[in-house]
């Protein structure tokens, strides 16, 4: 039986529920509602590490975020694991392409791709002076090395005045052809062009938007921008007090103060968005042309979300489901009926098994991951993601959530069946007690034995020194200013 091509397409700070299959009132999302209707949509999936790198580790890797030592955000700690995704698919025979955002480092470490043409993305930590030349951006980045032979030397991303982490929104300055999403693209329909045609490719479109800046081209924002947009949910626990006090910030973990700003930043995340649907379809289209399009599985998901404004917050980290329920769908995979739904809890270390499976080969121990191609019973995902007061541990089921924040000790708990916008904190319900006991109880379980000391067995203490990286990682590395 000849295997099937993957094409997995991954995308960057995009909501679980920010699809029209998914009932989103106002983002448009013709091509991903295609695939969810060829395919498998997954309502339960989520990142158990809501920022780029640990949740990218867990999808490389397979492994669970205490397995792969990435608990939190740092740049420049070495990505050296012994099994990889690609390096797996590569082993089964597969010719292995990623067109985008890897985040690893060194910032070209292959990690079991045949080859890469890289978009980070403006990284911070690779772009200061003192950053050694192969490593800095401007020259270890193909999409910028690229940008500049287009434009000038002169020329960068940030021509446009937004800043790469911001609420602010505008359109693209510059012709659509040249924006990131159509890069990742382009050079992926090229890849179709030049594959070895005797083996079965894994292709890995991996594309920046919709994390920002939020700068889709014009038509994008069009469709939104003269329309009421549903106003960000508003939970009972919101604190406004950190809003007055950050909420001038372009960055800020709040949004912005001005709820006119927040509006342009949902137009301008929803025109992201649209803007990337609509590049999703240019590939599927390439896929049909290339004669390749009927045995190519296609596998859609996020590495996080975007709070987007939900209870005065915005980008990611915190435990909320704007921030840690992502986008999966498995569309044309063997044995899957087209158009279901399935409500099993999901998280990014399952794609690598989910993709072994696939190609045919044997998962190798030490996985922490499940296939997806057969219904799991996990019952709960712990999660979990260190920085300062924002520092959280979660669990999460089908139908409700525990949160413990490990600075303050601070507890929240949320009725997911009943309450999935999170509007009500009901850890002071009685009737919740037994239930929130149970919960705090697996979360001391799975911390047991823990290096930073969160628990000791029959408590959860907090006030403890946080990480980013657990101790068996190497060190970061340092480049001084």
């Amino acid at each position: 039986m000849r295997k099937p091509n993957i094409l997995f397409i991954m995308t960057d700070q995009m909501r679980g529920d920010c699809m029209g299959v998914a009932g989103h009132p106002d983002v448009k999302t013709p091509y991903l509602d295609h695939l969810a209707s060829i395919g498998v949509r997954y309502t339960n999936a989520y990142t158990a590490c809501p920022s780029c790198i640990p949740a990218r580790c867990a999808l490389h890797t397979g492994l669970k975020q205490e397995h792969h030592g990435r608990v939190g955000y740092q740049d420049r700690v070495s990505w050296d694991y012994p099994v990889t995704m690609a390096g797996e698919l590569s082993k089964n025979g597969y010719y292995t392409q990623c067109v985008g955002k890897m985040h690893v480092h060194p910032l070209r470490n292959l990690m079991g791709f045949h080859n890469i043409e890289l978009h980070d993305g403006y990284l911070h930590a690779y772009r200061n002076g003192n950053v050694p030349y192969a490593e800095n951006q401007r020259v270890a980045d193909d999409y910028f090395y690229w940008l500049k032979t287009q434009l000038g030397v002169d020329r960068d991303v940030t021509d446009n005045g937004l800043e790469c982490n911001s609420f602010t929104a505008r359109p693209w300055i510059y012709e659509e052809r040249l924006h990131p999403t159509n890069w990742v693209t382009d050079r992926s329909i090229d890849f179709l062009r030049r594959r070895d045609r005797s083996r079965p490719f894994f292709l890995m479109a991996s594309y920046l938007r919709p994390h920002p800046p939020f700068d889709a081209p014009a038509c994008f924002f069009d469709l939104y921008r003269n329309h009421t947009l549903t106003p960000p949910v508003m939970g009972d626990w919101a604190d406004r007090e950190r809003l007055q006090r950050l909420g001038r910030l372009t960055d800020a973990d709040t949004g912005s103060v001005d709820s006119e700003l927040m509006r342009q930043a949902q137009i301008g995340y929803y025109a992201c968005i649209s803007h990337l649907d609509n590049q999703i379809g240019r590939l599927m289209s390439a896929l049909k042309d290339d004669n390749s399009y009927q045995n190519t599985v296609i596998v859609f998901t996020s590495d996080h979300g975007e709070l987007l404004g939900d209870h005065y917050t915005f980008r990611k980290t915190r435990p909320y489901q704007g921030s840690i329920h992502i986008p999966l769908i498995i569309a044309q995979a063997p044995g899957r009926k087209p158009g279901t739904v399935c409500d099993s809890l999901a998280e990014l270390r399952d794609i690598l098994p989910t993709m072994i499976e696939l190609a045919g080969g044997d998962i190798p121990e030490g996985i922490d991951g499940v296939s997806l191609l057969h219904d799991n019973d996990r019952e709960y995902l712990h999660g979990e993601h260190s920085g300062g007061d924002l520092g959280n541990q979660y669990i999460v089921t089908k139908r409700d959530k525990y949160c413990w924040f490990m600075e303050s000790g601070k507890e929240q708990y949320f009725r997911l069946d009943t309450d999935p916008q999170e509007l009500h904190d009901a850890i002071a319900e009685p009737e919740c007690q037994e239930r929130i006991d149970s919960l705090r109880r697996i979360l001391i379980e799975e911390l047991m034995g823990r290096e930073e000391g969160y628990t000791d067995g029959n408590r959860l203490i907090p006030g403890r020194q946080q990480k980013s990286c657990l101790s068996f990682l190497p060190s970061a590395d340092v480049v001084r200013n």
